[in-house]
């Protein structure tokens, strides 16, 4: 075959292939804030006339988008292997691109790419205008607000600030995320008004940490004030508030809570640990007893209120007795919603000044020793709404059930209340009234009431 034959077969080749339209798949990991930046980074791509799912199974998109999580050691190690897996796919020719973004990317990025250089390009958590601009798409301010949603349509989470100023010796979120910046008010209550035009019934309010909110922008703290112009968003069902620190917590915020309908009686309040040795280790910057303080505030506020706390188990120097101490902190306070972590020793913060001296083996055993405790507790709570109605939103059907939450659950994290419907269909995304026949550890189980 002459030289210019096969130049215009090769041409030809090359053109065909450029004609065919980019489809960007989004994996991600991580918490929910992670899920947010995917969501923007969806609608973004889509204003450029972009193809764009999360988490496909189709396998027909030729560009991958990984966010990946940095945060304790499983997650990172995740993070990894799902970038190692998107490499692989591409070196068999089933991918053309591979790009990683998140926290993994922006704490790790100079040795990930000597370690990964099959990797396209890596972006930090606040690059997405570069990251777009490798894609031949434009960044476009006006979006501000517009996301794709990966969540199912009834429910979303509203990020009202990113970074962190808090100095905890266990976390790295500050070097990854850098420090606070808060959102307009303005701002927020566009994207809920917009969220809600989609369907949306639920916003879930998360940050690093959302008690802080407004101190760098209107230098005081306006969470309260945030809720209340949320509130006021019609259509806007239940707003939801995750993640909030105990050390000066804004007490108007029970105010408005208490007074708001559509502000659901729950609280998510990291504590991390029930002994003042290790909250002080952890530079806490509260006791126990300001804690126990808080607690008993919080509840006279807001009687009813659900109470859902994280702890951290084998953190350095912790003993047997500060874990003794933690499950009697557990016992006195009743926490409505428990999880526990394993410490994990990370570079950069001030806890990996000290020995990493619990075994990995005794980190577990401390924690399910921990969720023992909760899980009785749990079970006593939810045997007390036995024969008690609830308003339940439906999530899904799943293996022939319905299942639902109450305002009193958050999503993937909390309990589910199974539904039992009979023969009628229930609609997904909609609020039904259930009765509780059946309470198990974490899990209701109830009849729906339909007129």
């Amino acid at each position: 075959m002459p030289a210019s034959v096969s130049m215009q077969y090769l041409c030809i080749g090359m053109k065909s292939k450029t004609l065919k339209k980019d489809k960007v798949n989004i994996i991600t990991l991580g918490c929910s804030k992670n899920m947010v930046d995917s969501e923007v980074l969806s609608g973004q791509l889509l204003a450029n006339d972009l193809d764009v799912v999360h988490e496909s199974a189709r396998k027909d998109h030729n560009i991958v988008v990984v966010n990946t999580c940095g945060f304790i050691d499983k997650a990172k190690a995740e993070s990894v292997n799902t970038i190692l897996e998107q490499v692989a796919l591409k070196q068999k020719g089933k991918l053309d691109k591979v790009y990683v973004t998140g926290c993994l990317s922006e704490r790790y990025r100079g040795e990930l790419e000597k370690e990964i250089p099959e990797v396209d390009a890596w972006f930090g958590t606040m690059e997405l205008p570069l990251m777009l601009k490798k894609m031949n798409a434009d960044y476009k301010k006006e979006l501000m607000g517009e996301r794709l949603l990966a969540t199912p349509q009834h429910y979303a989470y509203l990020k009202i600030s990113e970074g962190c100023n808090r100095t905890c010796a266990f976390c790295a979120i500050p070097l990854m995320r850098g420090q606070h910046v808060s959102r307009s008010i303005d701002d927020l209550v566009r994207e809920a008004e917009g969220l809600v035009k989609k369907g949306v019934k639920e916003v879930m309010l998360i940050a690093q940490e959302l008690t802080y909110y407004g101190l760098d922008l209107y230098k005081k703290r306006m969470l309260g004030d945030l809720m209340h112009r949320l509130a006021d968003v019609p259509g806007l069902e239940w707003i939801r508030l995750h993640y909030a620190y105990p050390h000066k917590f804004p007490l108007e915020v029970l105010d408005v809570m208490r007074e708001r309908d559509n502000i659901c009686n729950y609280l998510d309040m990291p504590l991390q640990h029930g002994s003042d040795r290790m909250l002080k280790a952890m530079k806490r910057q509260i006791t126990r007893s300001e804690t126990e303080e808080l607690l008993a505030a919080v509840r006279e506020k807001v009687p009813g209120i659900c109470l859902r706390t994280t702890l951290i188990a084998g953190f350095p120097g912790e003993t047997l007795e500060d874990i003794e101490e933690t499950k009697a902190f557990l016992e006195q306070q009743r926490f409505d919603r428990v999880g526990v972590f394993t410490y994990s020793h990370e570079e950069g913060t001030s806890g990996f000044e000290l020995v990493d001296d619990v075994p990995a083996e005794e980190k577990e055993r401390r924690a399910q020793d921990i969720m023992s405790v909760q899980q009785e507790i749990s079970l006593e709570k939810n045997q007390e709404k036995v024969g008690q109605t609830f308003k339940v939103l439906i999530d899904k059907k799943e293996a022939g059930r319905y299942l639902g939450r109450t305002e009193f659950d958050s999503v993937e994290v909390d309990n589910e209340v199974v539904v039992n419907a009979g023969n009628r269909k229930l609609p997904i995304g909609e609020f039904v009234q259930v009765k509780v026949t059946k309470a198990y550890d974490y899990d209701l189980e109830g009849d729906a009431l339909i007129d």
